[in-house]
């Protein structure tokens, strides 16, 4: 039985979230039903990064065992069948005990919010009309990497049996007409990067003091985080595996 990794990017707008629910279209459903099609076989995807609805991704991953030779043509049979905000970049034969949730190193995401209305934004971005302190959301941007127990910006209804992350990196960027939140952890908590920037966003007002903004991480109360930013101003950007993995990507037959 070989293994294999997925490598895949979506517009997350038309979904509800990442992994497969019940009566709501998922990116996980369209995968499966797409290689099925393909196949004549189904299969069980495994999730690397969850993400929620709306929340689109420039890298994700699966896993799935498969026992049979793939499509020579895979790569551009499946994205054939899949919708146009799903495509599928890479596939990646892996040994069997490699797991793309467990064996990832790293996950960055970006936030992106613009004040001015642009048409063209709306549905990739947060339209956040009003005037902010970047200075002060940088710096609770650093105060973010001073901690690692993340409860209070965890939503409540999750499987989480941890809530202790490692930041890696975080702070805001000014990219042309756009302020983007980046940050890099080795896991995230359900909602944990929307509340953490609605919340510096409250900061950035003038609504929160950066004492203030200590307190809610300290609290580890979800209730003292501010979740409001909608999710379609989210990306997950990459997730990272070590070297040792040596994914090369499948060839097709000649």
């Amino acid at each position: 039985m070989q293994r294999y990794f997925l490598e895949l990017m979506y517009k997350g707008a038309h979904y509800s979230g990442f992994q497969v629910q019940d009566n709501a279209p998922t990116v996980q459903a369209e995968v499966e039903k797409a290689f099925k099609t393909l196949q004549r076989q189904a299969v069980i995807l495994t999730g690397s990064s969850r993400t929620d609805t709306g929340v689109h991704a420039r890298q994700n991953f699966f896993h799935f065992d498969y026992d049979a030779p793939l499509h020579p043509q895979f790569l551009y049979k499946i994205n054939a069948i899949l919708p146009r905000d799903i495509v599928i970049k890479n596939v990646y034969p892996v040994p069997p005990e490699a797991h793309c949730r467990f064996d990832a190193l790293s996950r960055s995401y970006r936030y992106y919010v613009y004040r001015q209305k642009d048409p063209f934004l709306e549905d990739r971005a947060y339209y956040f009309p009003f005037s902010v302190d970047i200075d002060r959301m940088q710096e609770a941007a650093a105060v973010i990497k001073t901690y690692t127990d993340f409860t209070s910006f965890s939503k409540r209804n999750t499987q989480a049996k941890t809530f202790i992350c490692t930041i890696l990196e975080s702070e805001w960027r000014q990219e042309k007409d756009l302020l983007v939140y980046y940050i890099k952890a080795n896991r995230f908590l359900r909602g944990m990067v929307r509340g953490i920037t609605g919340t510096m966003l409250q900061v950035g007002r003038g609504k929160l003091t950066i004492d203030g903004f200590r307190k809610v991480i300290e609290a580890k109360d979800c209730r003292q985080a501010d979740f409001a930013v909608p999710g379609h101003g989210l990306f997950l950007e990459e997730v990272a595996y070590p070297a040792s993995l040596k994914m090369i990507p499948f060839k097709a037959a000649t």
